[in-house]
């Protein structure tokens, strides 16, 4: 079965079935392939918060805006603090955390939108790029899910915010992007008892000094369920940050000296 990311350039991944429903939807994620940074960052690092050379990053996402047809000057990021706080983007946020990391929106880790020609962006290196997507109403949304985010419920923050501004989460479409997998993810008990006894069984893989596996992706799985999400409108990348080397940075793997990828969501116009 087809992965719901399809890697058709060098530079990112698509969610095609979602860009198929609406002809101006550009949604998707990139690889580390493609730019301009030098080691460790090589090549296509996008996030501003990391060591490498300003111009390079610039340069990287000025290459992808020209991709996507959304200019720069109105992609929008938050500071992404490993919280639970949700934004609904206006007028005014557009090009807040584009050109420079100051001018990101302040303790924000997940973005919506119905507004044409805003991209939605979050950066990642083993987190959970959380995609949202309402066909009906337009409303779309991106989450930046780490495992403190996940346990402290961004997810469910997310469809909060969009159950206030009218989308019905009967149509509400949601897919897990590229992070840790939970073969190589593993955590510490103080880690383990954030999470409700309900998610332990389905998350959780034991193994031995109190030591566990935890698979976020499923994790943020069961959290939309209890929303109110549909088990058939959630689909989970196959793709792993830490496993896929070629492909995406990794900051556990790369032991924090990486770059980081892009996952986005906006509409051209």
């Amino acid at each position: 079965m087809a992965d719901t990311f399809q890697h058709n350039e060098e530079a990112y991944l698509q969610i095609d079935k979602w860009q198929i429903l609406n002809k101006n939807l550009k949604v998707g994620f990139t690889t580390r392939n493609g730019g301009q940074s030098q080691s460790p960052f090589n090549t296509l690092n996008l996030g501003l918060h990391v060591p490498d050379n300003q111009e390079d990053v610039l340069a990287n996402r000025q290459t992808l805006a020209k991709e996507i047809n959304i200019p720069l000057e109105s992609w929008v990021s938050g500071e992404q603090t490993h919280h639970t706080n949700v934004h609904i983007i206006k007028e005014e946020d557009r090009g807040k955390g584009a050109a420079s990391y100051q001018s990101s929106l302040n303790d924000i880790d997940g973005l919506i939108t119905n507004r044409a020609g805003i991209l939605c962006t979050a950066f990642f290196a083993d987190c959970v790029p959380l995609y949202f997507f309402d066909p009906e109403t337009g409303y779309i949304g991106i989450a930046h899910a780490g495992w403190k985010g996940t346990v402290h419920g961004i997810s469910e923050k997310m469809v909060d915010m969009f159950k206030s501004v009218g989308v019905n989460t009967d149509n509400l479409l949601v897919t897990i992007g590229p992070c840790i997998s939970q073969e190589v993810y593993e955590v510490d008990e103080k880690v383990i008892g954030q999470i409700p006894d309900s998610y332990i069984g389905k998350t959780v893989i034991p193994k031995e000094n109190n030591r566990y596996l935890l698979d976020l992706k499923q994790l943020n799985v069961e959290i939309l369920l209890q929303q109110g999400v549909l088990r058939h409108n959630i689909e989970v990348t196959k793709y792993c940050t830490f496993s896929d080397n070629e492909l995406f940075f990794s900051h556990r793997r790369d032991h924090g000296k990486t770059g980081r990828m892009l996952g986005y969501i906006g509409y051209a116009t």
